[in-house]
């Protein structure tokens, strides 16, 4: 990756998922998301750095929150500013992965109407992921809450 704040972003996602630091993650996920602006900054920053939140925090309103406003600033992102920062996915290669977020916030809140509507919506849109490790990552994981999200 070529943009610096995004190299900042992955630095706090090793301290989660590389050293299970999940407080120091979220402690500099709060920094970096005051430096870039909150919601007003950059879409890829603002969409990147919430969805790495998101798996930080303690509580799953929160966590939800954090899910929706990567959802948001998906939506106003574009290929060339995704591939101009050295990030090797298109905008519609992070849309399985944030549904499948959102989707499985709402199974664990006990809204299952909406988290299976994230689930379709995950799922339609699983072509663009590449047959790479986040690829196979994000498929497991729409299959697992399938099989949670099936009805019996």
């Amino acid at each position: 990756m070529s943009d610096p704040v995004m190299v900042r972003i992955n630095e706090a996602v090793q301290l989660h998922h590389g050293r299970g630091q999940r407080a120091a993650a979220r402690e500099l996920f709060a920094e970096i998301w005051q430096q870039i602006g909150g919601d007003a900054g950059d879409p890829l920053h603002v969409c990147v750095l919430a969805h790495s939140m998101a798996d930080v925090q303690d509580d799953v309103h929160q966590e939800l929150l954090w899910d929706e406003r990567a959802l948001a600033a998906a939506g106003l992102l574009t290929d060339d500013r995704v591939a101009q920062a050295g990030v090797p996915l298109s905008v519609a290669g992070l849309y399985p992965s944030l549904h499948l977020n959102l989707a499985e916030c709402h199974r664990r809140l006990g809204d299952l109407d909406r988290a299976r509507e994230h689930l379709r919506q995950a799922q339609s849109g699983i072509g663009a992921l590449g047959d790479d490790a986040y690829g196979h990552l994000i498929r497991e994981g729409l299959e697992r809450l399938t099989r949670r999200l099936a009805p019996g």
